[in-house]
């Protein structure tokens, strides 16, 4: 009579699954039916548990796959959980009533009927798409909607349901990123100084290795080194630790983003220890990839992690000592070891060899596996074995082998993701046939094994080592340097070629993209022969797991069929995010700071409406929200034919001083100002090296080594950083000082502002002759010290006054009162847009884009012609000799019937989209709307017309016009 089941499933192990609870029973539905599990389970686990061997189908060929890494290192385990596509199942973990499924099939999982394309392989080459549809375009109409059909993973649900998520940001003197002994022996050691240290793991529980591999027969090495270092860890009071928390990235200046559940961490390090390991890499031979077969890693996680039986008669493909430690695990579960198939000829004697031929296993060496056989392709049932006879060239099979498990331990690459986002450079070790770590950026370590350091000893040495760099780095109060680890080397650990071709195919080097031995091959027979233009062109290592698994194939195969010295080759370019991130991560809820000037309350006082305007909160308008349009009229009205007043105080501000200040402004902005004379003020236009226009202002003069100069609300920040970087360079004699939180400001426009500003400032000549447009002055107002401006952004008789932030409501409460006589009124954003707009004027980022230079702007006005050099000069004069495509201008519809366009609504030429609008309004002053949109250049000329496609799809007509649309003259301005 057959043993009852155990619940969790018949493959699951007695007394074992560090990261499993069987108090606390899961049950979920995997395809419809219904799956038991514990807390703690992955949904792979908890299928292997019961005897669910397949978990996705591939790509491309749609052939069965099971799990191989039990890490999420592969694509192998991707699945349909609810509404969210391509979840790594060997990573997500169970949870009472989820609901999963298969992805990429067709029919139904177990018989897919999209197996049929493995069939027409053969008219599928590698580079198909290129080879198809290069040459004969019109054929992808009729192919296009075939494999969109056939290509892609999973469903998206438009309709699915948007979770919570945040992000949170971290500060840390050492961060150290991986858990296992070399992390944690980094961290023990970087705490010793006293800084704060984050530990940071993807696991559930520190240790790495240390949970599930055996480096002694008895695993007591394993054991005794994860309780010395947990505890040492535990007792720091300064080490922060998170696991389950994936590092997806290292940016510039040691900028970390860590994935944890819900949440997006940004994490700022003066110093980092990447202690991330090693990856353990595939052997290459025909049907490698049938489910049953893994990598001798992952059979040991779903051993000592959940407590599952990977199999019960098991191959063993080895080429180090880890392949006789994974013969062990399986005996001491009750499996069977048919045999260990070491690829090495003559293999050391060690003691875990010693104790695999002890226990009476077969030990086949200088061979490897020819083939594995399959029942169906839907598990593997044996394997047959032949002698390595040459590199990658195995003679006829000696031995076959029945067996429901194949593990592969054949080998590492350094999983230097992280290091390589960083810049650091690994080089191709002959000797260990790995790459290893050839430089690394300051401020970033590396210790244990993917720098090269693989014996356990040595590793925790290594990780000190490293601990007390970066604890130096950081700038802490170190001890005496840890003693250094010794020679380091990773000699048998990896094989050269692990790589075995067979003469029917069927050897797949990127599981992710069903890619096979042929295909790399024919890629670089096609002339594709460079490892990157092979990359694309044949997408080796482009899939979700990015080469982890096939980079170094890749490579090993791209030298050998060209003749290069491996040592000269390197993997391809890794980029970011080292592991999948969710959208959701990246829109999740953020800090926005709010920022508020000195006269917010005031504003609200007043029936402000407010908008966002950046960080700030800013007046849209005063007055209820249904009389939005009648409050923007008069308060434009007002401006015009009275006096207004509006709060300034987002501006940006920058005080430039020293005796190089007029140069410096010379260099960074495109007019000329060393011979501005104090007291005046002038334009600036700013453009990046590009050509390209980043932001605008007022540079004003208060004495021959002083410049205030204004930047856009939401430019201010980018171009103080700008000006840093650059003179980080020039080195000119100046000092620049982000004042826009210093200041408080107003603008007080209009034909009576004068009358008004009179009032409560009388150590100033305010009239036209002492003080005329564009001139600038320092005084009182309300006997605040203030810095007063004749500018005209709105294109009235107007002063900018900025005065000292604390300041600020008492400054605008005394103008109101002085200028309660004329009716002075408050106005708001929306009519400060509508009076920029009829004088012309434009708004950086709005009215201009990323691609906008002065040309497109019709600017060249604000170039200065004969100054040697400003920021974007060069390839501003290398833009005017060539050919415009769009330029900006002034429009107007005259039919007041007509809709007043919106942003972005399109100029349409002969069917062709030629350019956008960038504003429009109707105008109270001239009665009809006016706008600026980019043309095309040969309707860049007063009088032409231009269609504008507006909502609906409906096509209006407008009216080139010559700019400014009021007081074409400036003499409002300038009274």
């Amino acid at each position: 009579m057959n043993a009852p089941v155990p619940y969790g499933g018949m493959n699951r192990l007695p007394n074992r699954g560090q990261f499993i609870d069987r108090t606390k029973p899961v049950t979920f539905s995997f395809e419809g039916a219904f799956v038991e599990g514990y807390q703690g389970d992955t949904i792979a686990s908890a299928l292997c548990a019961n005897g669910q061997w397949i978990v996705s189908r591939s790509f491309k060929y749609h052939r069965p796959r099971g799990v191989l890494t039990m890490i999420g290192q592969d694509a192998n385990t991707l699945v349909q959980v609810a509404d969210e596509p391509n979840c790594l199942a060997d990573k997500r973990k169970i949870a009472p009533g989820l609901v999963v499924e298969g992805q990429n099939y067709f029919g139904s999982f177990e018989s897919d009927a999209g197996r049929f394309v493995e069939w027409v392989s053969k008219f599928l080459p590698v580079g198909f798409y290129y080879k198809t549809f290069h040459e004969k375009r019109s054929s992808w109409k009729f192919w296009e909607p075939i494999v969109r059909k056939m290509a892609g993973l999973g469903k998206i649900d438009p309709h699915a349901h948007h979770g919570y998520y945040d992000k949170q940001y971290l500060f840390a003197d050492v961060a150290v990123i991986g858990g296992g002994p070399a992390g944690m022996a980094a961290a023990i050691e970087a705490a010793k100084a006293g800084g704060e240290v984050i530990l940071i793991d993807e696991n559930p529980k520190l240790g790495g290795c240390l949970n599930y591999a055996r480096f002694d027969e008895s695993g007591e090495a394993a054991c005794k080194a994860d309780g010395d270092l947990l505890g040492a860890v535990r007792a720091a009071t300064n080490i922060k630790v998170m696991t389950d928390a994936v590092v997806t990235g290292l940016f510039a200046d040691n900028w970390i983003p860590i994935v944890r559940g819900n949440r997006f961490y940004k994490l700022r390090a003066k110093a980092v220890v990447v202690a991330t390991g090693s990856i353990e890499q595939p052997a290459v031979f025909r049907n490698n990839d049938l489910p049953g077969i893994m990598l001798g890693s992952a059979a040991q996680r779903l051993i000592h992690f959940y407590g599952v039986r990977p199999g019960r008669k098991a191959v063993v493909l080895t080429a180090n000592d880890d392949g006789y430690a994974q013969a062990i695990d399986l005996l001491k579960i009750g499996s069977e070891v048919a045999a260990v198939v070491d690829l090495r000829e003559v293999p050391p004697v060690t003691p875990l060899s010693f104790a695999v031929r002890k226990a009476g296993v077969p030990v086949v060496t200088g061979s490897a596996i020819q083939e594995a056989y399959h029942h169906n392709k839907e598990h593997v049932i044996g394997v047959a074995v032949a002698p390595i006879i040459g590199e990658g060239k195995l003679g006829d099979p000696t031995a076959s082998y029945d067996c429901d498990l194949v593990l592969m331990s054949t080998g590492y690459s350094p999983a230097a993701h992280l290091l390589l986002h960083a810049g650091a450079k690994f080089q191709y070790c002959v000797e260990s046939s790995m790459f290893q770590l050839d430089h690394l950026p300051t401020g970033i370590y590396a210790a244990g094994s993917v720098g090269g350091v693989f014996s356990l000893d040595q590793v925790r040495a290594d990780g000190a080592r490293a601990g007390w760099q970066a604890a130096k780095q950081a700038g802490l109060s170190v001890g005496a340097e840890p003693t250094n680890p010794g020679e380091i080397c990773a000699k048998n650990q990896t094989h050269p070629w692990p790589i075995f071709p067979h003469a029917k195919g069927g050897e797949f080097v990127d599981f992710d993209e069903d890619l096979k031995y042929e295909d790399l091959i024919n890629g670089i027979a096609d002339g594709f022969d460079n490892v990157e233009l092979l990359k694309r062109y044949s997408t080796v290592g482009m899939g979700p797991s990015q080469g982890k698994h096939s980079a170094v194939a890749a490579v090993r195969i791209v030298a050998r069929e060209t003749g290069r010295d491996l040592a000269s080759m390197t993997v391809t370019t890794q980029r970011p995010p080292y592991t999948p991130e969710k959208f959701a991560h990246l829109a999740g809820r953020i800090f926005d700071p709010e920022r508020r000037t000195a006269m917010h309350h005031r504003h609200l006082e007043l029936g402000a409406q407010m908008m966002p305007a950046g960080i700030w909160w800013r007046p849209a308008y005063y007055g209820k929200k249904g009389d939005r349009e009648k409050a923007i009229r008069e308060e434009v009205l007002a401006v015009r034919n009275n006096v207004g007043l509006i709060d300034v105080s987002t501006l940006g501000g920058l005080d430039v001083r020293g005796p190089d200040a007029a140069e410096f402004l010379n260099r960074m902005y495109t007019f000329t100002y060393t011979k501005l004379a104090v007291g005046k003020s002038r334009y600036v236009l700013m453009t990046d090296q590009a050509g390209v226009i980043t932001d605008d202002g007022v540079a004003c003069r208060f004495g021959e080594e002083h410049f205030y100069v204004t930047a856009t609300t939401s430019g201010v920040d980018a171009v103080y950083r700008s000006m840093l970087q650059w003179n980080a360079q020039w080195r000119l004699d100046v000092d620049v000082a982000n004042v826009t939180a210093a200041y408080a400001g107003v603008n007080i426009a209009g034909p009576k502002s004068r009358q008004v500003l009179q009032k409560v400032c009388t150590d100033i000549d305010l009239s036209a002759e002492a003080f005329p447009y564009l001139g600038v002055r320092m005084g009182t107002v309300a006997g605040i010290p203030a810095r007063l401006l004749r500018v005209g952004f709105v294109g009235e008789l107007g002063y900018e006054i900025h005065v000292p932030y604390g300041y600020g409501e008492a400054l605008w409460d005394a103008l109101m009162e002085a200028g309660a006589a004329e009716n002075i009124r408050p106005f708001g954003v929306e009519a400060q847009r509508v009076l920029r707009l009829e004088k012309g004027h434009i708004i950086v980022s709005q009215d201009t884009d990323g691609l906008t230079n002065v040309w497109e702007a019709d600017m060249p006005w604000a170039l200065a012609k004969t100054k040697p050099f400003f920021v974007g000069g060069r390839s501003t004069q290398i833009m005017a000799k060539m050919p415009l495509i769009r330029k900006l201008v002034g429009f107007v519809l005259d039919d007041p019937a007509l809709p007043c366009p919106e942003e972005c609504h399109l100029v349409i030429r002969d069917g062709e989209i030629v350019g956008r609008v960038t504003s429009a309004v109707r105008s109270p002053n001239l009665g009809k709307v006016v706008g600026l949109a980019y043309v095309h250049p040969d309707d860049a000329k007063p009088d032409a017309k231009i269609a504008i496609k507006i909502d609906g799809g409906r096509m209006i007509e407008a009216l080139v016009v010559a700019l400014p649309f009021y007081d074409s003259e400036a003499k409002r301005q300038e009274m």
